[in-house]
């Protein structure tokens, strides 16, 4: 039992949080399983891992720079964060070793469940795979308390399964459209912002008529039709206005980390500046590994998981409307501020402003609106994001308090409705042995899972067609960004 345990712990800790080597590992067993010369084995597999680390390097460069931003927004708007009585690292002091076993423990259980159902769809995005199961099994702590490790494991493993095996498939129709392929599916824990995105943009306008990337701008404002002058622009904007409001001691603080010597007003536009510097890097890296993996990928399909494709993070969806992302993240922003000053003036909770969720999964609802309902229904995305982050973290602080109530304020809008289905389900049981009821929370919130699985395979069409031969094909675009034929192309 020791030597099983070992072996998920190394799994857990070296392969599935290191993206990187995860992604590699598939890339290399696709290429040899389509029987690559070994210079194209090692080309490729090489290629997709060098890929990743410039997306993260990308991700480094300008989460820095969200990061400062947060500080100096939330000194603008006077938002002091509530404090935890348990704390995040106090958690995973404790339950940091059963976090990594339902992580490998729940792979395996996804993989076979996507082998025997055929539901398609291999969840590789490797960090949110350790994130969701942090959620899963705080929310089980939470209500059940410490419970034996094993229980804790097998419930969390079953649960985290059924997500990583729901999310990806649910979502497939729009994420088809979104990329004009069936080349990769969507692996990301704002599934839930996104698909409402789109499934509500086309009330407010078309892709036909609104793209984003379609604006007509007056021809001295050209130069926004480049997504990194743009994007440059948009966020020192932004960062100067918030500055204007912000403490100066905050203002000097984010500064002297950059240099000690810089003037706050010259970081500010440094700083915008290193954040569109990310976003193109982060955009190279996605093409990068996307151009390996995704052939690659073939390969597994065909010999060991038919017809499987790879879900995969959020930024796979960023070059198709790069404009799109920005609105998205815009809007997303203005709204969480919108509850942010109306909590505060009514007394309910104390907001803090997620620069980095309200990027990221905002910047993917935008382009999900973007593709439905042109730059209104980016817009839409976004604002559904704000509101999911602002309600979400005003509840969940409080539901997750004897835990790590901090998550609240990490989260995507899935992992408040992951952790909202585990305390939901398992409160008409709270006042029975728990060791006993985290059986029947788990039974049930299985059975509700396979009767979705159930649905979902009849319902979402499941296209059989081969991958094309050059899925990547970028052509020349003034910002080096765009897929080929404009947002919504084929890449």
């Amino acid at each position: 039992m020791q030597v099983i345990q070992d072996i998920l712990f190394f799994l857990a800790n070296n392969i599935f949080q290191e993206v990187g080597i995860l992604i590699g590992i598939f890339t290399l067993i696709g290429l040899w399983l389509q029987r690559k010369p070994i210079r194209q084995v090692v080309e490729g597999t090489l290629r997709s891992v060098i890929g990743i680390y410039v997306l993260f390097a990308g991700v480094d460069l300008f989460v820095g720079q969200l990061a400062a931003f947060q500080e100096v927004v939330a000194s603008a708007v006077g938002a002091v964060p509530p404090e935890a009585e348990v704390t995040l690292g106090d958690f995973l002091a404790t339950h940091g070793g059963t976090v990594a076993l339902v992580i490998a423990a729940a792979f395996l259980v996804h993989l076979v469940l996507v082998l025997l159902i055929r539901t398609r769809y291999v969840y590789l995005t490797g960090h949110l795979m350790f994130w969701i199961s942090v959620v899963v099994v705080a929310s089980l702590v939470q209500v059940f308390g410490d419970l034996p490790q094993l229980s804790l494991v097998l419930s969390g493993a079953i649960i985290v399964a059924l997500y990583w095996t729901i999310q990806p498939l649910f979502i497939a129709p729009l994420m088809r459209k979104v990329i004009d392929s069936d080349n990769w599916g969507y692996g990301h824990t704002s599934s839930a912002a996104a698909a409402l995105g789109g499934l509500i943009a086309p009330a407010f306008g078309s892709q036909e008529e609104h793209g984003s990337e379609r604006i007509k701008l007056p021809e001295w404002l050209g130069f926004f039709k480049d997504v990194n002058v743009s994007t440059a622009l948009v966020i020192a904007i932004i960062m100067l206005v918030a500055m204007i409001f912000a403490q100066p001691a905050v203002i000097a603080e984010q500064a002297a980390q950059y240099a000690e010597e810089i003037s706050p007003w010259v970081w500010g536009f440094v700083a915008a500046f290193q954040f569109a510097a990310g976003i193109a890097i982060l955009l190279y890296g996605v093409r990068m590994f996307l151009a390996e993996i995704v052939p690659a990928f073939q390969g597994i399909s065909e010999r060991v998981i038919p017809n499987s494709r790879p879900a995969l993070d959020v930024p796979t969806v960023f070059p198709f409307a790069p404009t799109a992302v920005m609105i998205g993240f815009v809007s997303s922003t203005i709204v969480f501020l919108i509850f942010l000053g109306v909590f505060a003036a009514l007394g309910w909770f104390v907001l803090v402003p997620p620069m980095i969720m309200l990027f990221f999964p905002g910047g993917g609802a935008g382009v999900f609106g973007n593709r439905f309902g042109g730059w209104r229904g980016a817009v839409i995305g976004g604002v559904i994001n704000g509101a999911f982050l602002a309600i979400g973290q005003a509840v969940f602080w409080g539901l997750l308090s004897q835990t790590a109530p901090e998550l609240a304020t990490l989260a995507d809008p899935d992992w408040y409705i992951m952790s909202g289905v585990i305390l939901a389900v398992a409160q008409p049981f709270v006042a029975l042995d728990p060791g006993v009821v985290i059986w029947i929370v788990t039974a049930i919130i299985a059975a509700i899972g396979g009767v979705w699985l159930w649905y979902l395979k009849r319902a979402v069409p499941m296209p059989e067609e081969e991958l094309a031969e050059d899925p990547l094909k970028q052509v020349e675009t003034d910002s080096g960004t765009e897929p080929e034929g404009g947002e919504g192309g084929h890449r």
